[in-house]
């Protein structure tokens, strides 16, 4: 079965067929063509799949993150962020990564990380005299930080996967994602001051800076309210999910007034799309991996990497290397419902704490939502500012070595990560 699995898996990737129904249609094959147990259990997995209360968290963040997207919150940020750091050099690009890392904050989502602040910041990063390949760069590599800092989808699955609390990964990822976040502002600064990017010449008063603090105020209080909420007691993740997209409403109705009725409908329908896509995913990569588990191919490739080396620092390398090539070529959620369970059990038994390793699990395939060929994050910023995948790819270069250096760095200094679970979730 495992062989008609990993063959019909490769074949219809070649195809270019989604990746939702190649894991399904290699799973209906590998059962066809190997095995008497009946087809009715596909739909039976499938279903058990997502009938799961974590992951109603997964379709509340698509929307908290939609209504934040269009309630004015991201013009907010900028505004303020501008204040704080749009004097340095390189100004622009740094505005456009630290805005991305308090919009990931509030979004749970990278792609609308990108939407948000891309659609803003790439036009205003070009017409300050920026190359436009690197303007494109800077939003898209910064986007992916909406995948690390909390609230995080992908965290969720692997939470639910994983059985490990999702609140502690959530604070795990406070860590990472600021170390992603100066990796590539160090990039921006080195790069700007080699072209001559200045930073903005106006100067901003003391009452100017309060006033934009104060009109961004109601946004940057919402991660205090939902991570505050899961780890005070107060609510789930789930639940906080939920609260997200109440307080998402309220503030963008009530309070900035920049969304209307006319708006809703749009919102719910490109997250009923978005919702649709990433369970469908989660779904058939459950069914994928039950099969596999079946087949004890987990087992089989945890004593392969065990006879190789059973210091743990050489086996998180040789797993970083395989999910880098796999994040390459492998949507984010699927790759995570699928390995999780194999290298879990393989590190936990190498004394490495599994909400560090989701942390790093989650890190490093970030970097595969800026990479090509798949990477969903390049379609939206190529999108944005019209330019080919080409030139993007070519100017994410030294993003990519950035963030792969974050990556090995947060990967062998544990406390990075787990300095906050330690701290606020030891009791």
């Amino acid at each position: 079965m495992g062989m008609v699995l990993f063959v019909s898996f490769v074949i219809l990737m070649l195809l270019n067929i989604p990746l939702a129904i190649v894991m399904g249609l290699s799973s209906v094959a590998a059962l066809v063509l190997t095995s008497n147990i009946p087809l009715l259990v596909v739909p039976q997995r499938l279903f058990t799949a997502t009938d799961s209360f974590p992951l109603m968290a997964v379709p509340f963040f698509i929307l908290a993150g939609a209504l934040m997207e269009g309630g004015g919150i991201s013009r907010r940020l900028i505004t303020l962020v501008k204040m704080l750091v749009g004097s340095m050099t390189g100004g622009m690009g740094m505005v456009c990564v630290l805005a991305c890392m308090f919009f990931s904050a509030i979004s749970g989502s990278a792609v609308a990380t990108v939407a948000a602040i891309g659609s803003i910041m790439i036009p205003a990063m070009i017409e300050a005299g920026y190359d436009k390949n690197f303007s494109a760069a800077v939003a898209a590599s910064a986007g992916s930080i909406g995948f690390i800092i909390p609230p995080s989808i992908p965290m969720v699955t692997y939470g639910v996967v994983g059985g490990v609390s999702i609140g502690k990964v959530f604070l795990g990822g406070f860590g990472s994602g600021i170390t992603v976040g100066l990796a590539l502002m160090l990039v921006v600064y080195f790069i700007s001051k080699k072209r001559g990017y200045r930073g903005a010449e106006e100067k901003f008063s003391a009452i100017e800076v309060l006033k934009a603090a104060l009109d961004a105020f109601w946004a940057l209080l919402m991660p205090f309210i939902i991570l505050g909420g899961i780890y005070g007691g107060v609510f789930t993740p789930t639940e906080a999910a939920a609260v997200a997209v109440a307080y998402g409403l309220i503030i963008g109705f009530f309070v900035y007034k920049d969304l209307t009725i006319k708006d809703i409908p749009r919102i719910f329908i490109k997250t009923a799309v978005n919702t649709s896509v990433v369970m469908l995913i989660i779904a058939t990569a459950t069914l994928f991996g039950w099969l596999l588990t079946s087949e004890r191919i987990p087992n089989a490739i945890g004593n392969a990497v065990l006879s190789v080396s059973q210091n743990k620092y050489v086996v998180l390398l040789m797993i970083n290397v395989v999910l880098l090539i796999i994040g390459l070529f492998m949507e984010a959620n699927a790759a995570i419902l699928i390995l999780a369970p194999i290298f879990l059990p393989m590190v936990v038994k190498l004394g490495v704490d599994p909400v560090f390793f989701g942390v790093v699990m989650v890190v490093n395939l970030a970097i595969g939502l800026f990479t090509p060929p798949v990477g969903a994050i390049l379609f939206v910023t190529c999108s944005i500012c019209d330019i080919t995948l080409e030139n993007l790819s070519k100017a994410l270069i030294p993003f990519v070595i950035a963030m792969i250096a974050a990556l090995f760095l947060i990967t062998y200094v544990p406390s990075i990560s787990m300095f906050l679970p330690n701290m606020l979730m030891s009791r």
